[in-house]
């Protein structure tokens, strides 16, 4: 039976993989859990119940599926806070703000709006270890709590979540926005409401897109997997640079005057420059994936910056950042996490830093992404394949060597099985885009005979 959590929580289609009953059986299956810890033995002892908050994305289904996580938390015994439609990023923020013991995303981030997914935060607003999950989904199994009379939770709006969220962003600020022009484009998702908020509070001339959020429209066409509306916004309104979110607003990419698209890499780059040169960059060290640019990596070599690569996933990008008490990481794809701040990939604490940076340093958007060459890069998923035999093969093994070889330190290769199917991922950067795909294609050759199934 396949595992229930992915990377990032459970996920699917909503009323049919991600039904209420599965949303009802999750939270009160998460209540035995937290119910068992030392935390919560000293709450039943000073005859407190356990706190979760609740919060979702805008994606109709949420309507009906954080009610069912809220009467399953409640059921067990749980007080429940409301926060409504919020950035995931502000869930996992108010959680610790308030010191709850948990709580719960309703969201399926840059999914259509047919899709929707729970994720879950340990107090302090951090992610769950595989090992939690997995208790999780064995209790689904066992006996759930039931508790009688004043013992059964209660459900409660959590009224000034937004304006918490809002308050701590713009205490993270090292220079005000005044004078920038900002196009957002909030993917019709839960940045829409808090979004434009906190980047005119913080002093910047705002345009909106993608803020009409009607619980269909989620990422559709809009946001930071459709970037070419923000595109022609930042042109056509003269705006200094333009910020884009995902359905859940964990992911910031950018667009520079000219309406070129500024990547997660370039965005860390930014940053890690710009922390570094502030004396914020702990041990002068970023935390990447195996993903990111070469570019990014020798750009920041000259600039005196160390880069540490983790797996795919902002879950080890962070599990990184604590181990090594590191303030910067992040993927290529804006999930970016200033550990500083956040205990999550924050996409408007991401926007905001980075319009701050142009603002600091009188520099433009294009200007600051230029630190870095952005290399060539092609992905290819080489599907039907025993992937689970790739670290064997020694035919592949020599083929890597001899692309390696070739390459120098002008690019990379990275062959990568997939998690989840019988593929390979084939990755390799280059100097330039012909050597790129003609690499690529042949290890894509050489997997395919070599893991055929």
């Amino acid at each position: 039976m396949p595992r229930l959590f992915g990377t990032d929580g459970i996920r699917g289609l909503a009323n049919r993989d991600i039904s209420v009953g599965l949303a009802l059986s999750v939270a009160q299956a998460t209540a035995v859990v937290f119910r068992s810890g030392r935390r919560a033995e000293e709450r039943r002892r000073s005859g407190r119940r356990p706190v979760a908050v609740v919060a979702r994305d805008p994606r109709i289904s949420g309507e009906f599926l954080s009610a069912a996580v809220a009467a399953g938390l409640a059921s067990s015994g749980v007080d429940v806070l409301d926060a409504g439609v919020i950035p995931t990023p502000a869930a996992a923020f108010l959680i610790a703000d308030i010191d709850a013991d948990f709580g719960v995303m309703v969201s399926a981030s840059h999914n259509p709006a047919a899709d929707n997914g729970i994720k879950i935060f340990a107090r302090g607003g951090v992610k769950l270890p595989d090992e939690v999950e997995d208790r999780i989904e064995h209790a689904m199994s066992g006996e759930m709590l039931a508790p009688t009379g004043a013992d059964v939770g209660r459900v409660r709006r959590f009224a000034d979540a937004e304006d918490r969220y809002v308050l701590h962003l713009l205490s993270t600020l090292p220079h005000r926005l005044d004078g920038l022009h900002i196009v957002l484009d909030c993917a019709n998702g839960a940045a829409a409401g808090v979004s434009p908020e906190v980047f005119s509070d913080a002093g910047a001339r705002v345009t909106v897109i993608g803020n009409d959020p009607d619980g269909l429209n989620i990422n559709d066409g809009v946001g930071s997997t459709y970037l070419a509306p923000l595109q022609r916004a930042v042109v056509e309104h003269g705006a200094d640079l333009g910020i884009a979110h995902d359905g859940d607003a964990d992911r910031c990419l950018a667009v520079d005057a000219d309406g070129n698209v500024v990547d997660g890499d370039q965005i860390m780059a930014i940053l890690a420059i710009g922390m570094a040169d502030r004396g914020v960059l702990t041990d002068r060290t970023l935390v990447t994936t195996v993903m990111s640019n070469l570019g990014l990596k020798l750009a920041l070599r000259d600039h005196g910056i160390e880069t540490v690569q983790t797996r795919v996933g902002d879950r080890y990008v962070l599990e990184e950042l604590g181990n090594r008490g590191l303030s910067l990481g992040g993927e290529q794809s804006g999930h970016v996490i200033m550990s500083s701040f956040a205990t999550t990939g924050d996409g408007l604490l991401t926007g905001l830093h980075i319009a701050a940076e142009v603002a600091r340093t009188g520099k433009t958007l294009a200007e600051l992404a230029s630190v870095m060459t952005v290399y060539p890069q092609i992905l290819i998923n080489v599907r039907d394949v025993d992937h689970h035999r790739l670290g064997d093969d020694e035919v592949i093994a020599a083929a890597v060597a001899a692309a390696e070889a070739e390459l120098a330190d002008t690019g990379r290769v990275l062959l990568r099985p997939s998690g989840t199917e019988p593929m390979v991922r084939v990755m390799v950067e280059a100097a330039d885009q012909p050597t790129a795909d003609r690499i690529a294609h042949e290890l894509s050759d050489v997997v395919r005979e070599r893991l055929a199934l």
